[in-house]
């Protein structure tokens, strides 16, 4: 979730024709501007090719509102390949679409109410004190509302935008297309498993029961634990497309920059200790990294998480083998590396040696903290940049492109959301330390 636009808010088009529609529009108006661009460029003497006029600022940026506007899959599409695609996308394409995770615009008042009376019924405002109607923050699937119940508690209300669970499979199949057709998308780039599992990761997302249920579990599996807050559900006013929850107030992780060195190293940590918990523990991993989900208390000096849409299940085949993957790498064990990724899926069955050998030598990159004996420093590290020439070296290359498992991009994903975070902050973490209690096979015990 982000901060809402200052915009004024612009109605979700909830039926399939509308969304078309939209899309339609759109791949007019990158057409039209193809056409002004190649006369401007012919004018100047210069004979420009099919992608200098794809991959204009001004089409992108047509991309990028017409997703914005339609909001649900078609937004969350762009987002995804934003972030998962990464460096295989053309610049042009990437720096629009990353605005996408901060440009989320709200609906208008009356399509807010329309929601409302038809989960809650016309006497709605019944079940509070207050409502605000200016959303707290607004995101690809819907947006959230400050409201005090009759007994006093504070409220956060996230309330889903009409017609997006019903059209996310047209949605990102129509965007996939529009992409792909319209040249912004390169053709060898992969994304048919991506866009697949983002279905199903949406469908997920837009039921909002799923989503109060890994929140109650998480407060289970968190609720003796002293450094982090989770709101609690209001079961008794949720709904399918409306969650409710109790407000937890916090401060934006950004706002740590500034802090002491101790304390961004501190709240780093506890975000690295969690995940080897969510992974190796609870086998439940909420897999979105974005900076929004969590927030801050100062004065307790806790964690709040929020947002658990996103989280995924992972089985205890694909955990162990994560294990003797992260074991290997921490061990420089080549072998133990090749062996560990095949089983994940990493490798396809026709893989060049040179190609595999490139996997592994990413994977041993990736498991430097790991290796690290102590604090290891994210914020004067170029391990991020090392990683991404890495990425996009191997993955441009045509005779290599291999989509590893889904579950795999999701919780890359994650790690790599949690290394950028830690690098923002400037904190020095010692992973090794956070890992070694989960490195031997649970009922093993610790390694020697």
């Amino acid at each position: 979730m982000t901060t809402p636009s200052t915009k004024p808010g612009t109605a979700v088009p909830s039926s399939r024709i509308s969304r078309l529609a939209r899309l339609g529009s759109l791949a007019s108006g990158v057409a039209g501007g193809m056409l002004a661009e190649g006369l401007r460029q012919l004018a100047q003497g210069r004979r420009p090719s099919v992608g200098d006029l794809l991959l204009t600022p001004a089409n992108a940026r047509r991309v990028a509102e017409q997703l914005a506007h339609l909001r649900g899959a078609a937004m969350k599409v762009g987002q995804l390949l934003s972030m998962d695609a990464g460096d295989l996308l053309p610049p042009e394409l990437a720096q629009i679409l990353a605005r996408l995770r901060a440009d989320a615009q709200p609906m208008p008042m009356s399509q807010l109410v329309q929601v409302l009376e038809a989960s809650w019924g016309k006497d709605w405002t019944r079940h509070f004190s207050q409502f605000s109607f200016t959303p707290m923050a607004a995101a690809s699937i819907g947006q959230v509302h400050a409201a005090q119940a009759l007994d006093g508690r504070r409220l956060a209300i996230k309330v889903q935008y009409p017609g997006v669970a019903r059209s996310i499979s047209s949605d990102v199949d129509n965007v996939a297309t529009l992409l792909r057709i319209s040249g912004l998308l390169p053709a060898s780039l992969d994304v048919a498993p991506l866009l697949d599992e983002a279905k199903r990761q949406l469908h997920d997302e837009a039921d909002y029961l799923k989503e109060a249920a890994h929140l109650q579990h998480y407060r289970g599996l968190l609720a003796d634990h002293p450094d982090f807050t989770l709101p609690e559900v209001v079961a008794e006013l949720g709904t399918a497309n409306i969650l409710v929850m109790s407000r937890v107030e916090g401060h934006a992780l950004d706002d740590l920059q500034s802090a002491p060195q101790a304390e961004r190293d501190r709240v780093a940590a506890l975000l690295f200790e969690l995940l080897f918990n969510e992974i190796f523990s609870f086998r439940h991993v909420q897999t979105d990294p974005n900076l929004a989900n969590y927030l801050y208390d100062p004065a307790s000096r806790r964690l709040v998480l929020l947002d658990f849409g996103a989280t995924r299940r992972f089985d205890a085949g694909l955990v162990e083998a994560y294990r003797r993957l992260l074991v290997a790498g921490m061990a420089r064990d080549r072998q133990g590396l090749d062996a560990a990724a095949g089983e994940i899926g990493y490798f396809g069955a026709q893989i060049e040696d040179r190609h595999r050998q490139q996997v592994l030598d990413i994977f041993v990159m990736a498991c430097e903290p790991l290796r690290h004996d102590g604090p290891y420093d994210f914020g004067r590290s170029d391990l991020a940049r090392r990683m991404r020439d890495a990425g996009m070296q191997l993955g441009t290359d045509r005779d290599f492109w291999h989509t590893p498992p889904v579950d795999a991009l999701f919780l890359h994903r994650k790690i790599g959301g949690l290394y950028l975070l830690a690098a923002r902050l400037g904190a020095r973490v010692d992973i090794r330390r956070l890992f070694l209690p989960h490195a031997a096979p649970q009922g093993t015990g610790s390694p020697a």
